[in-house]
């Protein structure tokens, strides 16, 4: 197990899986401290990195395409405050951090993760009933329909029409922007049958965020309601993949992962981290078979 405990936080490694929780320092984003403990298993990680600083240090999780609502509904706009899978990191720690990333790159070339996406969320998202406040309005979240309420800021396009009631099975896409500049963000949630997008000051289905403190917590609403609609990249039912009577078309043969090439690097570093003690005889001897059964 590996370990490393910071201000910014804790992420504990157990070989399966991450457990990150957000440090109580008052330097921790708004939104991480509500999202609360994170566990991301290992087949959802790309990759993870160490980059050292003069004051301090930066590690970073990336994840797989697609893996997390919360990462998919934000496009990783998320900033370096709120973003729950970046930890500061003292120099005095340097050492442990290293290490992390190294137990963390052994397991995924012991279990062969690919760093592909995926076509299911492996995260569940933020947990429901939510209620946020921002912006020009409020949005509620219970699970089954989104709430969106108006405060007195809003314009009189939203006012007039009054709280608007939005049923999952009615929205098709959600999208949470950051405020950048001079030009204002957003949470605009796309609705079945509704008119072409206009400014979300005058949208009733777009909550107008102004940059203020509480505007990433929106990206929790975003995320909560991106978790419970069909990924983006599901495979269709088979109903829908042709005309009656048809099958559908078969699916484009994958490329293959690895040429000749990558897996001869792959057994030279399985051996580099044999012969200096990371892996023993028996995880050495495991990962080689498996790598020349695909050769």
């Amino acid at each position: 197990m590996a370990e490393i405990i910071q201000k910014d936080g804790t992420w504990v490694f157990d070989g399966e899986a991450l457990r990150l929780t957000p440090g109580r320092d008052k330097n921790v984003g708004l939104l991480r401290r509500e999202l609360g403990e994170l566990l991301v298993p290992l087949a959802a990680l790309a990759g993870v990195s160490f980059e050292q600083g003069k004051k301090s240090g930066r590690l970073r999780l990336r994840l797989r395409d697609g893996a997390d609502p919360l990462v998919h509904a934000t496009g990783g706009r998320l900033t370096e405050p709120h973003d729950p899978y970046q930890l500061l990191v003292e120099p005095d720690r340097y050492g442990v951090a290293e290490y992390f990333v190294d137990e963390v790159r052994n397991a995924l070339l012991l279990d062969q993760v690919p760093s592909g996406p995926v076509d299911a969320y492996l995260l569940p998202g933020p947990s429901v009933p939510l209620s946020v406040s921002a912006g020009d309005g409020i949005a509620h979240f219970d699970g089954e329909q989104v709430r969106l309420e108006w405060k007195w800021q809003a314009e009189d396009a939203k006012s007039a029409a009054g709280p608007r009631t939005l049923p999952l099975a009615d929205i098709v896409a959600v999208e949470w922007q950051p405020s950048a500049g001079l030009e204002n963000g957003h949470l605009r949630f796309t609705v079945r049958a509704a008119p072409g997008k206009v400014p979300p000051k005058y949208d009733p289905n777009a909550v107008e965020l102004w940059g203020f403190k509480k505007d990433p917590l929106m990206a929790l609403v975003a995320a909560a309601v991106q978790a419970r609609l069909p990924h983006p990249a599901a495979r269709p039912a088979p109903e829908d993949a042709g005309p009656a009577g048809e099958s559908p078309a078969p699916a484009p043969a994958p490329a293959a992962e690895d040429d000749h090439d990558a897996l001869l690097r792959r057994l030279r570093e399985l051996g580099d981290l044999h012969r200096s003690g990371v892996l023993t005889d028996e995880e050495f001897t495991l990962a080689k078979q498996a790598i020349l059964k695909r050769m």
